[in-house]
């Protein structure tokens, strides 16, 4: 486009020039009437951005990796003028997201939608916009770009493989007494009766105290004697190891995705398999808890139900490995929060043996560790988890390894 204003000035200049030499009236109205274009011109691609509302509609503000993302972007001209042509670009930094699009001619009054498929290939939150709206004028002298700076944010929830058993120790399925712990859930431990409050679901009224009281009233309960389950994902610095053609956003954020599978990346192999745990123990209704350094502490008291699987989904589609703390340092810092009778399903990537020492600690207190170990070596690491592994044999530590294009719903479900 700037090469033909050029030509238009240069024209401009010419018929000046040969009016002024000529004396000729009509290299002056040339001369006007190419000036004339330019500020029609400019003003016709000036207004062609203005007049204009411009919408996008999220289905959902949660996704997660191997689904997708619909969007729908809706243009309206509110202007009396119609737009020839409109060309939209989304800076939004979602991988592999496109929603730039080129819309055609929106007559006065009048809207124009698309919609947009976006696969989700990386964990994380993402943003969603800003948005460029441009023109320009019939002629393609001018080119108009406006920026709608409005942004909304996106997480992009972590994959999971179905876990169709996950073997732990024999003997900590149950035991113990009831918590004497109010809870959401229905369990087996009906413990009383209260008013009914607005929210409440009906399957827990209890129709023959609320016939007898004349009034609505819902059955209450207690956790039920089955032990806690504990997920502690090791986010250490010192454990990551990643394949060297593995790319990262802004060099320590998301990985930027090559393909379907999971990244060659200890880090995103703990993510999922704490992610694919998480969602095996919710929909066996355990009691989860979640404890990790990502590297802030994030501590979840253990909990059952869909929002409680939500809200550690959450904090693994942000974890990063760039926590100080060793594996021993977490074990040791962690040690006096989790209660008796508890299982600890400690997912690492650490070849450290010392961390051992603090896991049979645990024991001691009455804490069953149980190690799901990503090996490092088939990652491309230069030291493997065999010392590990003949340490956690030694104090009768229950584990499982996990390497590099296993099949995560067979090495989840072997025998520990």
């Amino acid at each position: 486009m700037s090469s033909r204003r050029i030509v238009v000035y240069l024209l401009i200049i010419a018929s000046l020039a040969g009016g002024l030499y000529t004396g000729r009236a009509f290299l002056f109205n040339l001369a006007y009437l190419f000036g004339g274009l330019l500020l029609i011109a400019y003003l016709w691609a000036w207004a062609s951005v203005r007049g204009i509302g411009i919408s996008r509609r999220t289905r959902a503000h949660r996704a997660q990796v191997g689904r997708n993302l619909d969007e729908a972007f809706t243009i309206r001209n509110r202007a009396l003028l119609p737009k020839l042509w409109l060309e939209v670009q989304d800076h939004s930094d979602l991988p592999g997201h496109r929603a730039g699009h080129i819309v055609p001619i929106v007559g006065p009054r009048g809207r124009y939608r698309w919609y947009v498929q976006t696969p989700c290939l990386s964990r994380g939150e993402f943003r969603l916009g800003p948005m460029t709206i441009a023109s320009g004028d019939p002629f393609g002298l001018f080119y108009a770009p406006r920026k709608i700076s409005a942004t909304s944010s996106i997480i992009v929830y972590p994959a999971t493989v179905p876990v169709e058993r996950f073997d732990l120790p024999t003997g900590i399925l149950s035991g113990g007494e009831a918590r004497r712990q109010r809870t959401n859930s229905v369990t087996t431990n009906a413990v009383g009766v209260r008013e009914y409050v607005p929210g409440d679901s009906y399957n827990r009224i209890h129709w023959r105290t609320s016939a007898r009281r004349n009034k609505l009233m819902v059955k209450e309960f207690e956790l039920d004697p089955l032990v806690s389950i504990y997920l502690l994902v090791d986010f250490s610095a010192a454990t990551v190891y990643e394949s060297p053609d593995v790319r990262r956003m802004n060099q320590d954020g998301p990985i930027i995705p090559t393909g379907q599978r999971i990244p060659a990346s200890t880090e995103e192999y703990s993510v999922v398999v704490a992610a694919s745990l998480a969602t095996h123990f919710q929909q066996q209704k355990r009691n989860l808890g979640f404890i990790a350094y990502t590297p802030a502490r994030e501590f979840v008291d253990a909990d059952r139900g869909e929002r409680q699987r939500t809200r550690i989904l959450q904090l693994l589609a942000t974890a990063r490995s760039r926590s100080p703390y060793t594996l021993s340092d977490v074990l040791s810092l962690e040690r006096t929060y989790l209660p008796r009778g508890t299982t600890l399903l400690i997912v690492t990537a650490s070849t450290d043996p010392d961390w051992v020492q603090q896991a049979q600690i645990l024991t001691r207190r009455g804490v069953r560790p149980v190690c799901i170990l990503i090996e490092p070596a088939s990652f491309g690491a230069p030291r493997s988890t065999e010392e590990l592994q003949n340490a956690l044999r030694t104090v009768n530590i229950p584990m499982t390894v996990v390497r590099q294009f296993d099949d995560m719903t067979t090495a989840l479900g072997q025998r520990l």
